[in-house]
């Protein structure tokens, strides 16, 4: 049987994913849609991330 600080424990160690899905005949150019998922501190890290990166690009 699974506790809750097991379950918390692997959790954290998930790593972090990003996936980018394009949909058909969409340029490469458009970021189309991401998925991101991981622990939410790594999740999170990489929306300011990505927050940062547009606001140096406008």
């Amino acid at each position: 049987m699974k506790t809750g600080s097991n379950d918390q424990k692997h959790a954290a160690h998930r790593p972090l994913r990003i996936v980018r899905v394009l949909e058909a005949g969409q340029a490469r150019t458009t970021v189309g849609r991401m998925v991101i998922s991981g622990c939410m501190a790594d999740v999170c890290a990489e929306l300011d991330r990505l927050a940062a990166r547009e606001a140096a690009l406008s």
